[in-house]
């Protein structure tokens, strides 16, 4: 019999008010290996009620409760490795490594969050009265909403609700109904770790149920979203007309600029780990391999000996790099993307056939701005070679295109690789490193089309809190006109 997952509202396991079951689907066998519940309008209501109340008690816990709790989960969390690996790898089709990875920086995502209670501050004002105290303090937003994609699931959750209940708040996360499992887990974690009711709360439900519910209800003070550029543009305009505050962490196109003087062996292995990793399926992925022309032919004929020893396998085997996408419907948009850039002149190198959800690792040359591949994120394994003659021509093909998340520079420059660090739109940019880089304290997010606000660290709590002014002067001090 199949594991049954219910909704995680009020510190209790809740079954669907609507008696709403789904089957979750392993993308590594095309079969059901658990059933979730997934929420209903009444349940969501009742998420947000439950944080709702919990919302003023917890705002007034001390940072030490609060740290505590984290530390806890931490704790928790990793003694649970295995299980959790497991789930990653059969729900979401993350590889071993990348499961691996991704525990390791959701612990300590919870141990910073932990450190950043006690760093919640305001200021001190200088002030042109005269015995005047002018300060701010950092005050928690009340209920904040989450909702999660299903690539990197656990990483992308924890981000928004740990700095969250960190500053105060409390929390309502709707994660991907792909991978429901890996959000509801969290619950019976922190549950365990002591969080009171109600604080935290979890519910997977459909787009369609969910509807604008988050941006519309008063109660819902902000919302963090991280998925599809359109999807984000919608959550934003929503919860602006509402006055709702967001973050919203979206798609990229993120480039990698490899310059004549760089160790070619080098740019492979970088160029390989930032499109291939979790099978592209990444916002940072570096699916824009940009070239000097110098260079290109040694780098295109390395890369490809490279990525055709990669084969799509088993996620749960240690020595597999690239698992299943998350849908087999992926595959064909992929495949569109391919084919429209053979049919203007591109050539394939590797790759470019599937089976199931297995797309083989495909890696594609003579790219040029006519073809779909150069602009649109395909979210998935295919890497796109493009050649240029200069530095400033590297830059302008870099930032063309509508995205901004991370990029890359490969190059033994670093005062050149400084200058261009400056010059490329992007939220981040990676000097000899891959553009698929994150840690729990880092201001990740970017600009253009892949977002606003940044998560991590003391940023986080920058976005999920609220300065207010005081000042304090002795009765009668103040002097007035009339």
């Amino acid at each position: 019999m199949k594991k049954e997952y219910k909704l995680f509202i009020n510190g209790q396991d809740v079954p669907s008010s609507s008696n709403t079951i789904i089957d979750d689907i392993s993308p590594s066998t095309g079969k059901a290996f658990a059933k979730v519940h997934m929420a209903s309008k009444e349940d969501i209501e009742s998420a947000i009620d439950a944080a709702h109340k919990a919302s003023k008690s917890w705002a007034n816990t001390t940072p030490r409760q609060r740290e505590a709790i984290l530390l806890k989960a931490a704790d928790i969390f990793e003694s649970r490795t295995e299980e959790i690996r497991e789930i990653l790898i059969t729900e979401t089709g993350s590889a071993f490594g990348k499961s691996m990875f991704e525990i390791g920086l959701v612990a300590d995502i919870f141990r910073v969050a932990a450190g950043e209670c006690r760093r919640v501050s305001g200021y001190t004002h200088a002030t042109n009265e005269t015995g005047m105290l002018s300060y701010s303090v950092r005050r928690p937003l009340g209920v904040i909403a989450g909702i999660a994609p299903f690539n990197a699931p656990m990483i992308l959750s924890s981000k928004k609700f740990a700095f969250a209940i960190a500053a105060g708040n409390t929390f309502v996360l709707k994660p991907s109904s792909n991978t429901a499992i890996t959000g509801l887990i969290f619950g019976e974690i922190f549950k365990e770790a002591g969080l009171p009711d109600g604080v935290f709360n979890v519910i997977p439900c459909s787009s369609s149920v969910l509807g604008e519910t988050f941006q519309t209800d008063k109660r819902v003070k902000m919302i963090t979203f991280t998925g599809s550029t359109a999807t984000g543009k919608l959550i934003a305009s929503s919860a602006a007309a509402n006055l709702t505050k967001f973050t919203v962490e979206l798609g990229g196109k993120s480039p990698m600029i490899i310059l004549n003087d760089a160790d070619v062996d080098y740019a492979v292995d970088t160029a390989a780990f930032s499109i291939f990793m979790h099978q592209g399926q990444i916002c940072m992925a570096g699916s824009k391999i940009i070239v000097q022309e110098e260079i290109f032919d040694a780098f295109a004929q390395k890369f490809a000996a490279k990525i055709s020893g990669i084969k799509a396998s088993d996620p749960s085997l240690p020595t597999t790099i690239v698992g299943p996408l998350i849908e087999e419907a992926q595959c064909s948009f992929i495949d569109g993307l391919v084919n429209d850039a053979v049919s203007k002149g591109a050539k394939v190198l590797c790759g470019n056939s599937h089976s199931g959800c297995f797309y083989e690792p495909t890696v594609i040359s003579d790219v040029t701005s006519e073809m779909k591949v150069y602009h649109d994120e395909a979210f998935g394994p295919v890497a796109a070679l493009i050649k240029v003659k200069t530095v400033e021509e590297a830059v302008e093909v870099a930032n063309m295109t509508n995205y901004g998340l991370s990029s890359a520079v490969v190059t033994n420059d670093i005062g050149n690789a400084l200058k261009l660090s400056e010059e490329i739109e992007a939220g981040m940019v990676h000097i000899n490193g891959p553009t698929i880089m994150d840690e729990a304290h880092i201001p990740f997010g970017g600009i253009k089309d892949s977002g606003m606000g940044r998560e991590g660290g003391h940023f986080s709590i920058e976005e999920m809190t609220e300065l207010k002014w005081v000042t304090v002067e002795a009765l009668g001090n103040h002097p007035y006109p009339f």
